[in-house]
């Protein structure tokens, strides 16, 4: 099919395009629409397919984006592999705004979103330890050590429910924990892709230190739009590079995440 990619982007914040020649494709899913019809086209000389996570126009906010409608229309257009740029937080003086980090754990303080496409006739539970593919961040960091943007490898990423930001005392305390990041995105997307056997792989700029963390007044939309646009060409660069980068042929863990599970209903 022409409408078929193996390689999917869901940008965020800041992220509203990616190809610059495509086909707008509308997918109906069991889970209503996506955020916004998704655009295939040729990018790094792969077939890519495009999705802004939050709609181009920034309308949802991020409890409300239509998660599991999202990841099942890449999965449909023949995705297989995910890369996942977004807007995240430092919780530690290490990572100053324009650092990229590659997290390679997830911590989940959401509370109202569907995290599951299991939720009826057979429970399902998939391994999900670590909950991004190795050989996906291997990727990326290699990427972006090739680009001279050299990354902070490893860290943990803390989802919050948003769409309002951490007071000081909550931002203290994900901080005492030793986690090093902080999001609104990641969840329930990482686990999805788990769900749907894909890969998933996130490339956080962080545009912010949070306000536990920082001095002064606190963290503002303003400040961090403004620093992920100082950055969106370079993070667009990584993202190609990455995308010409990925494998062909997946050997990763990621694709048997459904080993022995006999499922309630067919993939797509």
């Amino acid at each position: 099919m022409a409408d078929e990619a193996a390689i999917g982007v869901i940008g965020g914040s800041g992220f509203y395009a990616l190809l610059e020649q495509g086909d707008e494709v509308t997918v109906d899913t069991p889970f209503g629409p996506p955020s916004d019809p998704v655009v295939v086209g040729e990018a790094a000389g792969r077939r890519v397919a495009f999705l802004p996570r939050h709609g181009r126009d920034h309308r949802f906010p991020p409890h409300r984006i239509p998660y599991r409608a999202n990841l099942w229309a890449l999965r449909s257009l023949g995705v297989r592999q995910v890369l996942a740029p977004s807007a995240v937080g430092s919780l530690t003086h290490l990572y100053q705004p324009g650092t990229l980090a590659v997290p390679d754990q997830l911590v989940d303080r959401t509370r109202s979103r569907a995290q599951t496409y299991y939720d009826a006739d057979r429970a399902v539970h998939v391994p999900f330890a670590d909950p991004y593919c190795p050989d996906g961040r291997a990727v990326v960091i290699a990427a972006a050590r090739e680009a001279g943007w050299v990354p902070e490898e490893s860290g943990t990423l803390v989802v919050i429910e948003g769409p309002r930001f951490s007071t000081r005392a909550e931002s203290r305390w994900y901080a005492a924990q030793g986690w090093t990041l902080v999001g609104m995105t990641a969840l329930p997307e990482a686990v999805l892709a788990r769900e749907l056997a894909l890969c998933y792989t996130t490339l956080a700029l962080v545009t912010d230190t949070d306000a536990g963390v920082a001095e002064g007044e606190g963290v503002t939309q303003d400040e961090v739009f403004a620093e992920f646009g100082r950055n969106v060409a370079r993070l667009r660069d990584l993202v190609f590079a990455a995308i010409a980068a990925l494998p062909h042929e997946r050997k990763c863990p990621c694709p048997h995440a459904l080993d022995g599970i006999t499922l309630p209903f067919d993939l797509p």
